[in-house]
């Protein structure tokens, strides 16, 4: 039988891509959910954790803390988990490169929009404003420059004349929940790496806007 996937989940909030992963878990998904961690004490995701028997840490900042410290704190509390696989799902820090090369290539980010478009926050009203057709989710490794990692899996949606940035966000978020334990689930099957920057999938090369399901 093969080794399961140690995967832990770290958030800021409601949690939802977090829900959807415990739950294609459940669907015998060659991975586990054997931690969440959240830097928000009152984040629901938490709450989803507890609902399905996972086991939660808080590591909230200090008032006057670098963001050094805190990486530091931060990975003691991950290393207690021994993940093979930590998942950012909404979790609202920009991390240390210092912290985000200890994890390289098993470190992972779901961001909302098409990469390399529209890094950084506000990105449904951004894509309105653009006058954009699409606009989607992407799924990629962490890298130190900021959702600037190779991108693995993205799914896109259309944009209509009547959207307003609640209505985008709401039709990613449905896209969101489908790819990010199908990504989960290739890292756990051993078919996802990461070589010297480069996404790869069943030891093929993925494209600049990663796997292709069009």
């Amino acid at each position: 039988m093969p080794k399961c996937c140690r995967v832990l989940v770290l958030i800021s909030g409601n949690g939802s891509n977090l829900q959807a992963i415990i739950d294609s878990c459940d669907d015998n998904l060659q991975a586990e959910v054997v931690g969440v961690i959240s830097n928000k004490p009152d984040a629901y995701g938490l709450v989803r954790a507890h609902h399905s028997e996972i086991d939660t840490s808080c590591v909230i900042a200090h008032q006057g803390e670098s963001r050094a410290e805190y990486d530091v704190r931060l990975k003691a509390a991950i290393d207690k988990y021994q993940p093979d696989l930590i998942v950012l799902a909404g979790f609202m820090r920009i991390l240390t490169d210092e912290f985000v090369q200890q994890f390289e290539g098993r470190m992972i980010n779901i961001h909302p929009s098409l990469l390399p478009k529209y890094t950084g926050l506000h990105t449904h009203q951004r894509a309105i404003d653009a006058g954009d057709s699409e606009h989607g989710a992407s799924v990629h490794f962490v890298t130190p420059e900021l959702d600037a990692g190779p991108v693995i899996l993205q799914a896109k949606v259309p944009i209509y004349p009547e959207d307003d940035a609640i209505i985008l966000a709401e039709r990613v978020n449905e896209q969101e929940h489908a790819i990010y334990p199908l990504v989960v689930k290739w890292f756990s099957q051993e078919r996802l790496k990461m070589r010297d920057g480069v996404a790869y999938l069943d030891n093929n090369p993925l494209d600049i806007m990663g796997y292709a399901v069009d």
